[in-house]
């Protein structure tokens, strides 16, 4: 998905040709007051006291698994409802969630779930395979049960009869390639083959949904109080702008939450979040990048990034994100790979890594983060910071003068806020240093995004976060030269990278689609279309009141799991 980057994170990537979209998910502009019957900094008391945990977040854009398009709403939705598969980072592999297993035929164009039997939804209502075609074909078809339509509809593009069902205007139309077979036995019809799929029924959107949503007058109230399967339920509705409760569901088919309840509160920026946490009000917030060090000489970093204990409360993992600086390959300029492998040669990522996040974030050795299969550290030559090759590299056209000019310039682009403009600033500079002229193009997000797609800008800043955490969900988006005009915004275009990239989706054996892959990102590195920068990582912190509390690399909460002191 690209970023904002700018609060919460919207998911939206390219799959199919289409347009994807990136715009911020709205903050409301009030916030919930502060409990004053908290005591003690970093140190909710109501954890300890009654088993429910107060959690930090801006407001969302939606909870209801159909649109869960950011990162803000999926800390709720993503605890209300259960995917079929589920991808473990501790683990790095798929692993079942409500779907026991599943196989794929010999041309990976057709996959069957086998759900796990006794599954219930938050009414009491069965969880079956028809749920999982009400559900997938609320994520397509824009008046089938559900309050507005969402964005979500690329991850079921492949699937067939998604074309109908997207332009269906009746609410009548259901996804054709999906099909309960029988109550426990749900099966996908591809319109070519992806053998990842299983990868993104893992997507928290594609969940089931209860009968209920097929009733018109209940889905203004289904919206704000979404009725899932997962191991938490609603207790109450959507406050908006306030709050959102939920409470462990007492017939959930897996094990069972040890913490009782969840009282998200939204707050307006990440700063009064992180506040209310030191005032002692809350047990899990955002730690603004200004406060990083204080926070991690108060409460202690984590052992591992991602699981917070008792003194060891600070998450600073490295997330399945990247940001780079995009390059325009048809730009008069820019088609010289010299010159793209001379602006990625000169950026001192470090630097920027330190003097910015105080070292937390880390410098970008490739365009797939570490947490993706098929990353090899160091595989992108170009994306390292050496001065002297940068200007060697420079030298062959644009040979410097006296001065140490080159007559080169170059424009980058970027929204300026959160925190962009000082990134950017700091890439100037490092430009400078080697005699490219680097002025600077500032505009609105949309504005540039729009310009970015259509290829009118040179080079300016982008974030990816992936959807799941595959190389394809990367490579494919980012330099498939089908993607061109989406999130192919470098214009890169290579018939090697495509049929690598293509034949990979076929490729049922898993090592042998990472080879591929690998192949492909390393054709890619070479001809250097975008220049990573860094890593994001987490800079959340949670209350010593919980025991043990895991925040993953694809930044979901597993408060399902979390344990209380």
């Amino acid at each position: 998905m690209a970023q904002n980057t700018n609060g919460g994170v919207t998911r939206r990537n390219f799959v199919k040709g289409g347009l994807a979209a990136s715009a911020l998910a709205a903050l409301a502009a009030c916030g919930k007051k502060s409990d004053s019957s908290a005591s003690t900094s970093g140190d909710s008391a109501s954890t300890a006291s009654d088993g429910t945990v107060k959690y930090y977040i801006s407001n969302p854009d939606c909870i209801d698994a159909y649109n869960l398009n950011e990162d803000q709403g999926t800390q709720v939705g993503y605890l209300l409802f259960d995917s079929l598969t589920d991808f473990d980072y501790d683990q790095d592999k798929l692993i079942p969630k409500a779907a026991d297993s599943w196989e794929a035929n010999d041309d990976a164009t057709e996959f069957t779930f086998h759900l796990h039997k006794g599954m219930k939804f938050h009414n009491g209502e069965d969880v079956d395979a028809e749920s999982f075609v009400r559900g997938w074909t609320r994520v397509v078809n824009p008046s089938y049960g559900h309050k507005n339509a969402g964005v979500l509809d690329y991850h079921l593009a492949l699937v067939e009869g998604y074309d109908e069902c997207l332009a269906d205007t009746t609410g009548k139309v259901m996804l054709s390639g999906c099909v309960a077979k029988d109550a426990e036995t749900f099966v996908v019809k591809l319109t070519s083959p992806y053998a990842d799929f299983p990868y993104v029924a893992a997507h928290p959107a594609l969940a089931p949904a209860p009968k209920v949503v097929e009733d018109a007058d209940q889905q203004d109230a289904f919206y704000l109080a979404p009725i899932g399967n997962g191991p938490f339920q609603m207790d109450g509705s959507w406050t908006d702008g306030q709050y959102i409760n939920v409470k462990a569901f007492d017939d959930y088919y897996g094990d069972k939450p040890k913490v009782k309840a969840i009282q998200f509160n939204i707050q307006k920026d990440v700063e009064t979040g992180y506040r209310e946490f030191t005032a002692g009000n809350y047990d899990v917030a955002e730690i603004p990048p200004a406060s990083i060090t204080d926070a991690l000489s108060q409460y202690g970093e984590s052992d591992d990034g991602y699981t917070a204990t008792p003194g060891k409360q600070c998450l600073t993992g490295a997330e399945v994100s990247v940001y780079y600086l995009n390059m325009n390959c048809q730009d008069e300029t820019l088609k010289d790979v010299d010159v793209r492998r001379a602006i990625s040669l000169a950026i001192n990522r470090q630097a920027i890594c330190d003097t910015l996040y105080n070292g937390i974030r880390k410098p970008a050795d490739d365009i797939l983060p570490p947490k993706i299969m098929g990353y090899k550290e160091g595989a992108w030559k170009y994306s390292k910071y050496d001065k002297d090759a940068a200007a060697a590299l420079l030298d062959k056209n644009y040979p410097a003068d006296a001065d140490g000019n080159r007559n080169l310039k170059i424009q980058i682009s970027y929204n300026p806020e959160g925190g962009h403009k000082e990134i950017m600033e700091m890439v100037q500079a490092d430009l400078k240093a080697i005699g490219i002229d680097a002025v600077a193009d500032t505009r609105e997000w949309k504005a540039i995004l729009a310009d970015y797609r259509s290829g009118n800008t040179q080079t300016g800043r982008l974030g990816w976060t992936a959807d799941y955490p595959i190389a394809d969900n990367f490579l494919y988006a980012l330099f498939n030269s089908a993607s061109i005009g989406g999130d192919n915004c470098s214009y890169f275009a290579d018939d090697e990278v495509d049929k690598l990239l293509n034949d990979a989706r076929t490729t049922v054996d898993d090592d042998e689609r990472v080879k591929k892959m690998q192949e492909a990102d390393a054709l890619i590195g070479d001809a250097c279309p975008v220049a990573p920068i860094m890593y994001y990582a987490h800079e959340v912190v949670a209350s010593k009141k919980l025991k043990s509390f895991n925040f993953d690399a694809g930044r979901r909460n597993h408060m399902a799991s979390a344990e209380l002191a």
